[in-house]
């Protein structure tokens, strides 16, 4: 009998291991290109991989910070190009209450939850649903009811696109079936408009258009206030060099901004970037009422593509959400999607060079 059990263990073992191959073989590497403007991602953690842009002279570089190889996502902490979910950002206590049950989450960054849990969207396979080379991919992904504590099924897809000449369409998508549920999907790509491998983004010139912060505590959650920018070093309501107002006491932007429009229905620019060497600049449109602008203060000798080491300051984010915690601060807009409600997330980023 012992023999038997012991035989029994060991294919199960292997089917466990053939199981775990077969799901990985459906991981794959997609293009989407039009001219030079050429864009890679994977359907792990719906990534960017890659984004080749011209400068004012044509020459083409890749603008966004990543790794070579699939595995390397896989141990990735600091979410470089995925998509992150069921709610992006912090979720303070790693809990909240809705329609009077309290839900409790995993706590992945101190006390409290940060991107979806300890396994986001970000670091789930997602199907492809289609992909046309010179037009769009589609990514989706179903989410189970109580996955990372959150409650009910959610429907989610992503379209990725190019729109007319140098300008990347994203598409977040979001049903819940059955029951009520938080969502604030963000992508998460970190931008370096000299080339991901060019040294760091100070000398960038960001203009962001929101007159007010979410200010945060020491873990980075949310006080409830939204406060003015003016006489800040937040206030980027002009072009600024990011590095002008980083020195021992400021060490770096890590922030939500609330943008200068109340509907989560309008569609805005929310932000410009500018690199003076390569000329590229990027605009930033979207349908969401914040933007996350990081300025990758803990980057720390991360190793990514093609040998680069990925020091402070090597990359920024730019990511449209909802406010930080929206689930336990009352005066926030909501983020609560109900069965027969659809949650919708538009982004486009227009690259031009001069």
């Amino acid at each position: 009998m012992t023999k038997i059990l012991l035989v029994s263990s060991m294919l199960l073992g292997l089917l466990l291991l053939c199981q775990a191959s077969s799901a990985d073989k459906n991981i794959g590497i997609y293009e989407l290109r039009k001219g030079n403007f050429r864009l890679k991602l994977t359907n792990y953690g719906a990534t960017i991989i890659s984004l080749m842009v011209p400068d004012k002279h044509g020459n083409v570089a890749d603008v966004v910070l990543g790794y070579d190889d699939i595995e390397s996502y896989k141990n990735d902490t600091v979410y470089f190009g995925c998509l992150v979910g069921r709610v992006a950002n912090r979720i303070g206590g790693a809990q909240f209450t809705l329609d009077g049950k309290t839900y409790k989450l995993p706590a992945n960054d101190g006390k409290n939850t940060l991107h979806g849990g300890t396994k986001g969207y970000g670091d789930v396979i997602w199907t492809v649903n289609t992909h046309k080379e010179d037009s769009h991919i589609t990514f989706t992904y179903d989410s189970a009811d109580n996955e990372q504590g959150f409650p009910g099924k959610l429907s989610v897809s992503v379209t990725y696109m190019i729109i007319d000449n140098n300008k990347l369409g994203v598409k977040m998508v979001a049903k819940p079936i059955c029951k009520a549920t938080p969502v604030n999907l963000a992508q998460h790509s970190y931008w370096n408009l000299g080339g991901h491998n060019s040294g760091d983004i100070l000398s960038h010139t960001i203009q962001i258009y929101g007159k007010g912060v979410t200010p945060t505590d020491k873990e980075l959650i949310p006080t409830g206030e939204i406060l003015s920018v003016k006489g800040t070093p937040y206030d980027l309501l002009e072009p600024r060099a990011i590095g002008a107002q980083i020195n021992e006491n400021f060490e770096g932007y890590d922030i939500n901004y609330a943008l200068n429009f109340d509907s989560g229905n309008h569609f805005s620019k929310v932000a410009t970037l500018k690199d003076p060497k390569s000329g590229r600049k990027m605009e930033l449109w979207s349908n969401q009422r914040g933007v996350q602008f990081y300025s990758g203060t803990m980057l720390k000798d991360s190793k990514g593509k093609g040998g680069a080491i990925y020091k402070q300051y090597a990359g920024l984010a730019l990511e449209t959400q909802g406010f930080p915690n929206s689930v336990n601060i009352d005066h926030f807009p909501s983020q609560i999607v109900r069965p027969g409600e659809t949650y919708k997330h538009y982004m486009v980023y227009r690259f031009t060079a001069s």
